[in-house]
This record gives C-alpha cells, structure tokens and sequence, in this order.
C-alpha cells in the first residue's frame, strides 16, 4: 500500500464521495497524531485518517466500541459519527468522530490540580468496569511489569545519559513493580495510553480523553498510572483516595508502569529533537516533569 498525502483537499474530496451532506464545513488541519491525523471538521466534528498504523485494527476497534462506553464516561470523549472506507483515492480507513474540546495536555498545564484528580478518578471508576467477553485483549499493552522488561530496557538505554537523573532509584521502582502479584480481578476496560498527549484541558483541570486506540481489556494499573502521568505533583494521594478500588499491588505495578511510560514520552522528546521520524519534541519535559513525581511518589 502506498503512501497517499494527507491534505485538506482530500479530506473534502473523500467528503464529497462517501458522506457528502459534511462535505461544506470547513476543514482544519490538527497539529499533532501520530497513527492517525485529525482534521478538524466545523466546530464539532473531526476526520480521523488512518496514516502510521499499518492495519484499520485501532480505529474499527474505536468505532466499535466508543459508543459503548461513551454515554457512561463523566468525561468527553471522541464518538465515531460516520464511517470512511477504504478507496481508490485514499486506501485506507478514516472515521468523522465528534471533536472534543480543549488543549492537549502536551502543550498546556493543569493548575487545579484537586479538582484533576477528582475528575481523573471519577472518569476512571467509571471506565474500569468488567468488559465482556468479545472486548479486544492487550496486544503490546496490558501486561505484567514482569513481561514489559525488555521495553523499560530499551527506552531507558536509549535515552542520553544524563538526562534520566538517577537511573537506580528509576530501577527499583521498575523492579517493585516487576515483584507486584497480578492482576487477578475480571477483566475491565483500560484505556492503556493515557498520556499527555491523548487527555484535553480546559480552565485548568481535565476536560477530556481522546485516542483509544489502545483500549482493552485487563489489568486497570495501566490506566491507574496517570496518577503520575497527568496530574501535578501533591495529588496522586487525592486521585487513589477518590479512586478507592486500587490495592498496594495496584499501586505499585501502576507505578513502574508510570515509569516506563515517562521514559518513553523522554525518547520521543529526544528523537524529535533530532528530527527523526515520530518524533515528538513536547513530549520531553512532559516525560521528564512525569518521571520526577514518579520517582518521588507524589
């Protein structure tokens, strides 16, 4: 399959083929996606295009079941609207979804925090429900600490020295959470990629989750780390307090996984830096800035 730009043009054009009543709002480009490109479409749409992901697997996954889980969720989300199929003028899959408002959080701060916390708890009580029995299982996400060793490895080798800090406190909590018993409730809905770029703000506190690519079902401390990821230092205790469902076990695998992530946002950072392809040079501090309260447990 060949490449195919993704410009404003086509995003009419593919439009006026398939769902052409949209095809007269106007359409902007959305900086940023990586899998995928957003396109803003009027005020209250978007064109989800399929660009880096090699298979339509992460976005017919989202049309399934984001208007599943969207009407019990405290928080926006993307719900698909219309659906784009594959074409002799772009191959590939697209999804008109509905825009939620905001700023990534990549590119903006929060500045109330308890309030933050208290909504991220609220969202991921609501999320980290039993998932039945035909939800998609983790693939590279979703497993034990254990089992994502030689990714921790290779993000933290691969990151300039001297910029991780200490790099023995960051391997015992990796190694606690490595020494974490499982997971052994049912299976719920995780979200399993929330990081700064795939959350919204808005008036300082979070307004939204976006990119559910990754979702799945399995163990909910892949979500439970944006305790770190997210939230301002001081108010990981408040979100686990307003949580209330997260054991020491919990906590801990959460935590190394909070550490692995940070450590990849810092290499994402680092490539952008350079130029290279998927690079994401925002990505840094906020990887930086998240490892830091990682590492003070705070």
């Amino acid at each position: 399959m060949t490449d195919t730009e993704i410009t404003a043009d086509l995003v009419r054009d593919l439009l006026r083929e398939q769902h052409p009543d949209l095809a007269g709002l106007a359409v902007r480009e959305v900086a940023g996606g990586w899998g995928n490109q957003m396109w803003r479409l009027g005020d209250e749409l978007a064109v989800r295009m399929q660009r880096m992901d090699p298979t339509p697997e992460l976005q017919l996954k989202e049309r399934r079941w984001l208007p599943v889980l969207a009407p019990r969720l405290p928080l926006p989300v993307p719900t698909p609207v219309r659906y784009g199929e594959p074409s002799e003028r772009f191959p590939k899959h697209w999804t008109v979804m509905t825009w939620v408002p905001g700023e990534p959080l990549d590119q903006a701060s929060i500045s109330r925090g308890a309030h933050a916390a208290d909504a991220l708890a609220s969202f991921l009580q609501a999320l980290h429900v039993k998932a039945p029995a035909e939800a998609p299982a983790g693939s590279g996400f979703g497993a034990h600490p254990k089992r994502c060793t030689g990714g921790f490895e290779q993000f933290l080798q691969a990151i300039d020295p001297g910029t991780v800090g200490d790099v023995r406190a960051v391997r015992a909590v990796w190694a606690d959470a490595v020494a974490a018993p499982e997971w052994e409730g049912p299976p719920v809905w995780v979200h399993g990629d929330l990081h700064p770029a795939n959350v919204v703000v808005s008036d300082g506190t979070l307004s939204g989750v976006i990119d559910f690519g990754a979702l799945f079902a399995g163990d909910p401390a892949w979500d439970l780390g944006a305790a770190w990821m997210l939230l301002p230092e001081g108010t990981a205790a408040r979100f686990f307090g307003a949580y209330a469902h997260a054991d020491e076990a919990a906590i801990r695998r959460a935590r190394g996984l909070a550490a692995m992530k940070s450590l990849f946002l810092m290499l994402m950072g680092q490539n952008g830096d350079r130029g290279l392809p998927g690079g994401k040079p925002n990505w840094g501090p906020a990887g930086r800035a998240a490892l830091d309260r990682v590492l003070k447990g705070v």
